[in-house]
């Protein structure tokens, strides 16, 4: 029997300002991409996630990015590798506080927004976090997108890579995400989300932008929590893999 794991971002709220619904969404998904405070969320917001996952049994996972929270850490910054080795250590262990003091802990690294695809090719800043991971924990899974500079150098030092698709983004003939700046790189319609993801857990092709077919091998499956009807989206996808034999599993463990 096939096993993927179903991930989800979330605790991208902050103060007063609402963004998905993470206790919906920690009900649904196996393992759980905690904003870390530097592109989403506020300390209690980050510890609510935790609290919450550690109910539910989810996998914790530090989601780090570019220090942006105006720009919801979508936006590329140019900064010497040492700094963002130093920026994302500062994340993991931000979050591992609130992990703990919940009864759980972090279990892998994805990095998130415009560092997810910055370094999909970008040596110098995938190589800081790898080091970031590296000098922090090794025996922390790293997730990012298959065939990148990231999971390559992650692996050259040791780390435990895994490959991560997206069940509502588009993807370039290429096998890269499709920029949020065109039409159609965001998927909404939930039944088409979901037979699109039973065919990435099953090894068969799915349709790039532009209708030629890619194949996207994956370990783990990411739906967005801020993408409008998050929760129906995730809970059609968890549906529809367990309907078609897929065994749902944490990637990197869990406490189930």
């Amino acid at each position: 029997m096939t096993t993927v794991d179903l991930n989800v971002d979330l605790a991208e709220s902050f103060g007063r300002w609402t963004l998905g619904d993470d206790a919906a969404l920690l009900r649904i998904v196996s393992s759980a991409n905690v904003a870390c405070g530097f592109h989403a969320g506020d300390p209690g917001v980050i510890r609510q996630a935790c609290v919450e996952a550690a109910k539910q049994g989810v996998a914790v996972g530090a989601q780090v990015g570019y220090r942006d929270l105006a720009g919801f850490g979508r936006r590329f910054i140019d900064m010497p590798a040492g700094e963002l080795t130093d920026e994302v250590i500062y994340q993991i262990g931000a979050l591992a506080g609130f992990a703990r003091i919940a009864g759980t802990e972090v279990r892998y690294v994805k990095p998130h927004g415009a560092l997810y695809n910055a370094i999909v090719r970008h040596r110098e800043q995938a190589g800081a976090v790898v080091e970031a991971v590296r000098q922090y924990d090794p025996r922390l899974a790293v997730l990012g997108l298959p065939d990148s500079v990231w999971l390559r150098l992650a692996e050259d030092a040791g780390l435990r890579g895994f490959r991560e698709a997206f069940a509502d983004r588009a993807y370039t003939p290429e096998g890269t995400l499709v920029s949020r700046r065109e039409p159609g790189a965001v998927l909404t319609d939930p039944e088409l989300i979901a037979r699109r993801c039973v065919r990435i857990a099953s090894g068969e092709p799915i349709a790039a932008i532009d209708g030629s077919p890619i194949t996207v091998r994956a370990d783990s499956i990411c739906v967005h929590g801020d993408s409008p009807g998050a929760p129906a989206i995730a809970a059609a996808v968890r549906e529809a893999l367990l309907a078609a034999g897929v065994r749902l599993g944490a990637f990197a463990g869990s406490d189930r």
